[in-house]
This record gives structure tokens, sequence and C-alpha cells, in this order.
């Protein structure tokens, strides 16, 4: 691995072309500045004008006579110095000033200081300023700082953060509350002859609290805490990751016991891969590796915890997750429905609230929600309140600003056509229809159609009652034809088509061919799997791993369930037609209902489609 090299050596070129630009300047350009214009005459010349008393101002020196003349003093005149005993006697007899230098010695330190350090000074402050500023337009430090980590402290009194203030993370709490004891009682584990662990990583979502976690247990520990982001120790020049490494563990090691934090790790500690490559310099792959040797040099018994987050955990160097370095994995993951009420009731602390707010409701909407996207929600129904000009947050501020982060806030600018606004609603009640009548669907919630900002012209929300972690094949199935429903109502009433089930058309085919790709729910490929996540925390899309004859069967059955669901959904809805006309007008001209005057319509419509059937029996 390189080494940072000194940077005295540029510093030395420089001083060296310091002192030649002033050599130059002292021996050539002062004097020339600091001489006045003077015209050289003869000796004849100066007796001529002296004679006819021109002269003004005579200053004899020893090898020249320096004069002025009347009318024009700021002039001077130079002639040469002649044996000339009467001089003095006629530049009496003509009245003339005349005098002769008095030589005073110059204080030789004063001459120095003048001539040579303060230029020099002037220059080293100029050129270290300059310096500096390109420096920090190439994105870079000081040229005396590379190589510092520039990590971030902070201490338990400027963060003040404590696990009571993380809520919805139990068990990544509970496994790292055995670091923060081991910070207060390290006797207990040494006795034993425990060593605690050199390092934790943190693997989950984005906005699941991952780096609050790591202040937490500083705070908890009350120890200091360092936290530098992986990108830190991206340079552009080569060495510079490796160097802020080694003084990040020299810091920690002078301030132990302490805990260091590298956020992102991913960015330095992606699995090397030189793409069949040997002897790969690259710069990423020194900082890993000096990372790496850091981490296995270190003792842990001194009480010097390393603390990382990531939510790419499947691109890291297997090197850097074996026992000795990151020893433990704890994940934090999204919070279910216990631990989203608990961050609402953190985050709603801080605001002022009416005192009926149902906390569980919003949490129950809020599925799938993060930490970050909670507190989202709060601040946006604060926001809305203030809005409203009203000085507490309501129930409604709060659904409302759930259906905000969501599906965006309402495009009020965005104004539709009757026609448009008559398809959108079909559309939607299509889509609340057939989910309502199907056995294994989540109720619908609330179907609108005014418009978002995320480009939907209407949504129907379906919230479950109870949460739960499996899901059964008839469940997806239920899903992909409520999926299906909003065209289905489109071809029914109209004839037509619209490209509004776009994103329906997209969900569909991803649980589709989820069913056969990963889950085994085909009889025909059984409980073989063709596809892996590529990114379980970023949402990425499947590594296919299959021929590619299995790929196009693949492709035939996915279409095969997408368009056997897609015909139940207009079965369902030519059952119930008068049901979804009812429905349809209802929406348009209310725009927005809630899913419990749905369920009002539907039961008391399909009640009337059944009385004249009763009384003819």
């Amino acid at each position: 691995m390189k080494e940072v090299k000194s940077p005295r050596k540029p510093l030395i070129f420089y001083y060296a072309i310091v002192m030649v630009v002033m050599m130059l300047l002292n021996t050539f350009v002062f004097p020339m500045l600091m001489r006045r214009e003077i015209t050289e005459v003869s000796y004849k010349h100066f007796i001529d004008r002296l004679s006819s008393g021109s002269v003004n101002l005579v200053q004899i020196e020893e090898r020249r006579i320096l004069f002025t003349e009347t009318g024009d003093e700021k002039q001077v005149y130079e002639t040469g110095a002649i044996e000339d005993p009467g001089l003095v006697q006629r530049l009496s007899d003509a009245g003339v000033d005349f005098t002769s230098p008095i030589v005073r010695e110059a204080s030789p330190l004063m001459s120095f200081l003048l001539t040579w350090v303060l230029p020099i000074a002037l220059f080293v402050v100029v050129g270290q300023y300059l310096s500096r500023n390109m420096m920090q337009r190439m994105g870079g430090t000081n040229a005396m700082q590379l190589g510092k980590s520039n990590a971030k402290i902070y201490i338990e009194s400027k963060t003040g953060i404590k696990f009571q203030d993380v809520a919805g993370q139990d068990e990544a709490k509970d496994a790292l509350s055995e670091i923060v004891d081991f910070l207060h009682n390290p006797g207990k584990y040494t006795e034993i002859g425990a060593v605690m662990p050199k390092g934790a990583l943190l693997v989950g979502p984005p906005g699941t609290g991952k780096t609050l976690l790591a202040k937490a247990v500083a705070g908890e520990a009350n120890v200091p805490f360092f936290s530098i982001s992986g990108s830190e120790f991206v340079e552009m020049f080569v060495g510079m990751g490796a160097a802020k490494v080694r003084d990040l563990f020299k810091q920690a090691g002078e301030k132990a016991p302490c805990i260091v934090f590298i956020d992102e790790i991913d960015t330095i500690g992606k699995r090397r891969d030189n793409n069949g490559l040997p002897g790969s310099n690259d710069e990423r792959e020194q900082t890993l590796n000096q990372l790496l040797s850091e981490m296995d040099g270190f003792d842990g018994r001194k009480g010097v915890v390393i603390l990382a987050a990531t939510n790419r955990p499947e691109v890291l160097d297997p090197a850097l997750l074996r026992p000795g370095r990151f020893d433990r994995r704890i994940p934090v993951e999204l919070p279910d429905m216990t631990g989203r009420v608990a961050i609402l009731k953190v985050h709603v602390k801080k605001i002022k609230t009416e005192p009926d707010i149902r906390l569980e409701s919003v949490a129950r909407t809020a599925a799938g929600a993060s930490g970050a996207d909670l507190a989202n929600i709060i601040n946006e129904a604060a926001l809305r309140a203030v809005r409203e000009k009203r000085k507490m947050v309501s129930q409604e501020d709060l659904e409302e600003s759930v259906e905000t982060v969501i599906a965006g806030a309402q495009q009020k600018s965005r104004v539709l056509s009757d026609k448009e606004k008559n398809i959108v609603a079909y559309h939607e009640v299509g889509h609340a229809l057939v989910a309502a009548s199907q056995t294994h669907s989540a109720p619908v919630h609330k179907i609108t159609i005014i418009p978002r900002t995320s480009g939907a012209l209407g949504y129907t929300l379906q919230v479950e009652q109870d949460e739960h972690f499996l899901v059964t094949r008839d469940e997806i199935e239920n899903k992909i034809a409520t999926l299906t429903g909003g065209r289905s109502a489109e071809e029914i009433v109209f004839g037509s088509i619209t490209t509004g089930a776009s994103n329906d058309i997209e969900q569909a085919t991803k649980l589709a061919r989820a069913m056969i790709t990963r889950y085994g729910m085909t009889d025909e490929f059984g409980m073989v799997g063709f596809e892996q996540d590529g990114n379980r925390y970023l949402g990425g899309g499947g590594l296919s791993n299959c021929s590619n004859e299995t790929s196009s069967r693949i492709d035939e059955m996915t279409v095969a369930i997408v368009n056997k669901q897609h015909d139940r959904a207009r079965e369902i809805l030519r059952e119930k037609i008068n049901v979804l006309h009812a429905l349809a007008k209802h929406l348009y001209e209310k725009e927005t209902i809630t899913g419990e005057e749905f369920m009002e319509i539907l039961e008391r419509e399909e009640a009337m489609c059944l009385l004249p059937s009763v009384e003819k029996a």
C-alpha cells in the first residue's frame, strides 16, 4: 500500500522560488522603483546655470553633484564632481542653499527585516491562502491536512440521545445494550475471559434509525463518539483514504473508551473484484485493506467499539464480515404495528395535538413506513394544521398527511374534464368493488379521484385490520384481480381502455412473476426458484438464473395468471354492474368517500338488487 508522502518537498521548492524572486527584486526592481528620475548634464552647464542665478538647491556628494533649478524643483539634474576649490565660495556668493549628505549607518537588523523577512512572510501568507482556496475548490482539504480523517466528534452532553429516544427497534436496542454495558463495566467481562466484539454492523432499509441507534449507544455509554461517512474516505489523491483510516483509528485509540461510527460503509467496503485482473491498485481497495488491517491490529479490551451502517450488505467484502472484525450483524428492519405506534408517540410529543387523536389508526394506515416516514407524517400534519389556521393537530390532519406521504399532496392546479373525471371514478370504484367482493382482500379504507402530485389521478386505499407476515396464494391472486379491476371497469362501461392502468399493470405483472420465480406457487415448476433479490433493502430488481427456454415459459405463465384474474374481475363487475354505476356516480359527485361510506352504499345497492327476486318468490 502506498504511504502518504510528506508535503515538505513541495514546500521547499516553493520557498526556494520565493528566495530567488526576492533576490532579483532587491537587486534590480526595488532600486529602480526607489530612484527618482534624474537628468545628467555637464559641469559647464552647472556653472553657467549657477552664474545666471537659476540654481535653487545643490547637494554635493563624493562623486556627483545634484541640483535643481528655480521654478522646477521636481526635476533633478546630475553632474560629475570636479576638483574645484572655489565652488563653495561661488555657491555662497550666489546665495544658493547647498548641503552635503550625512552618512548614517542603518541598522543591519532592521534592514534585514524590511528587505527579506517581511517580503518572504507576505509571500508565504498569500501562498498558503491561495493553496487552501484551490484545495477547497477541488473538493479536498488544506495541503497540510491531507490524510486527516475529519471525523466529527460528539459527546453525550451535545448529542443528548438515549435509547428512550429510539422507538420501534427493541431487538436492535437489546443487542446494542450489551456493548453499552461493556463500556460501563468491562471488568465483569474480562474477569471471565470474554472479549467484547470489535464491531457491530447495523443493516436495514433507509430511514429506519441506524445512525440514531449509533448515537444512542454513545449517549448511553457517555463516551466520545466519532462519526464519519464512508464517502469521506474517498479522495482524489491516491493513498489518502488509507491515511484517513489510520488517522481515525489513531484518534480513537487516544480517546478510548469511545465509539467509532462509519456510516454508509458500503462506499469503501465493497467486495474486491478486479474483473479477473491481478495486481489492481484501486484506491477503494487500498482503503478497504487498511480498514481490515486496522481492525485486526486493534485491541478490543481498550474499550473502542466500531459501529457501521449500511443498506447494501450484499455488496460488502466477506473479509469485512468475518468474526474478529464485524462480529455482529444487527438488523434494523421496518417497524411493525407496535413499533409504528411507539415511533408516532415519540414524535407526537414535539407538537400540540387534540386529545382525541388515534395513533393506532394512523399506524395501521402507514403500513410499511420507516421511522423517517413516520416523522415526516407528523411534521406534515403539523404543517397542515398551520395552513388551516388551527393551533392543534387533529386526526384529520394526521390521516391526510399519511396520504400526502404515500401518494403526494393534492394537486389543485390539475382540473380534470367531466369525461376524464367520470372514467377515473369508474376506474377506482372498479378496484374497490372487486376487492370488496373477495374474501381474502384488505378492506377498503378510502377512495378518491382528486389528482395527486405523484401523478396519480386517483387511488383506492386498502388497510389490513391485522398485521400478518405470511401471504397465501389466494391472497396474491385476489390482489392481482383487484389491480385489474380498474381496467375491467373501463372495458365494461366505456368499451375502451386508457393509460390510467399503467401502475396497476406493473404491480400485477410483478406479483404474478414472483409467484412463479420466487414463491414456488405453480404446479409446473413447484419449489424451484428462478430469481433472487438483487437488493433487499433498496428495492432492486431480481436477478434471473434460468435458461432462455425457461424464461420464455415463465413469461407465458405470467401472462396466463394475469389474464385469468382479469377475466375474474370482469365477471365480478358484470354481476354487480348496478352497484358499480351507483358507487361511481356517488364518487363522481363527492370526489372522496371513506370506507364506511363505500360499504354502506354497497350493502344498500346489493339489497335493492335482491328485492325483486324476493317479492317474486
